[in-house]
């Protein structure tokens, strides 16, 4: 047995099982729960995992090395959200100001306030590189990662965080503020919470998934180009 249990922690085939096994557990819990915005799929489905490695015993390392071919589909999985900008492109094209004015700043806050809140708690350079990126989308930011340095590790729990925290906030403003246009609130997860918050926002609606994916293709774009420059000038 333990020959077994070797020999499949050293093969994709339990890594990608794993995977594939808690993403169903996390959508089946998260349709029996009610689809609660604070606790979506993908989150369930990441504390599964994690749990699942642990009594499995299984490093990390070797499990990110198994399930590299999954992560190569991430960048697939980005570029297909073309397809709902281009069925929503009458109502892009009408609102294409306020859209471009509303990113850079979006996408500048973004990376500030995690950094500055982590710099003024003392946090060392491997941390703050490691959130400066988390507002964008997982291959955009693994992008930037290499570039200015960081934690794989730490960067994906930016982004978990960042995109959960997103549709709980997003969801309380929109009631407090009264705001029911699917267009802002679709552009407000696509900036703020990227795939995660696109997930949330095709929920309201395919205008609304329209605009959170255009928003977080910005927002990485922006992010992808300008980052790197200002991290090697400020640090």
């Amino acid at each position: 047995m333990s020959d077994l249990h070797a020999s499949l922690l050293n093969t994709p085939i339990l890594a990608i099982a794993l995977t594939l096994a808690a993403y169903l557990g996390g959508i089946y819990l998260f349709e029996r729960m009610g689809r609660p915005s604070w606790c979506p799929a993908v989150l369930i489905g990441a504390v599964i995992t994690a749990a699942s490695l642990w009594l499995l015993r299984y490093e990390y390392v070797d499990y990110q090395r198994n399930v590299a071919w999954l992560t190569l589909l991430l960048g697939p999985a980005t570029v297909a959200l073309a397809v709902p900008l281009y069925q929503q492109r009458q109502h892009i094209f009408a609102l294409w100001k306020p859209i471009l004015c509303c990113v850079p700043l979006a996408a500048v806050l973004a990376a500030l306030y995690a950094v500055l809140i982590a710099w003024l708690l003392g946090a060392p350079p491997l941390v703050l590189a490691s959130l400066a990126p988390k507002s964008v989308t997982a291959p955009l930011a693994m992008g930037i990662m290499e570039q200015i340095g960081g934690s794989l590790s730490l960067m994906l729990g930016g982004l978990l965080i960042t995109g959960v925290l997103t549709t709980i906030f997003v969801s309380l403003l929109a009631r407090l503020l009264k705001i029911t246009d699917k267009r802002i609130l679709g552009f407000a997860l696509g900036v703020n919470g990227h795939a995660i918050g696109i997930v949330r926002a095709f929920e309201l609606g395919p205008t609304a998934g329209a605009f959170a994916s255009l928003g977080m293709s910005l927002t990485g774009v922006f992010t992808a180009l300008l980052l790197p420059l200002v991290w090697r000038l400020l640090v």
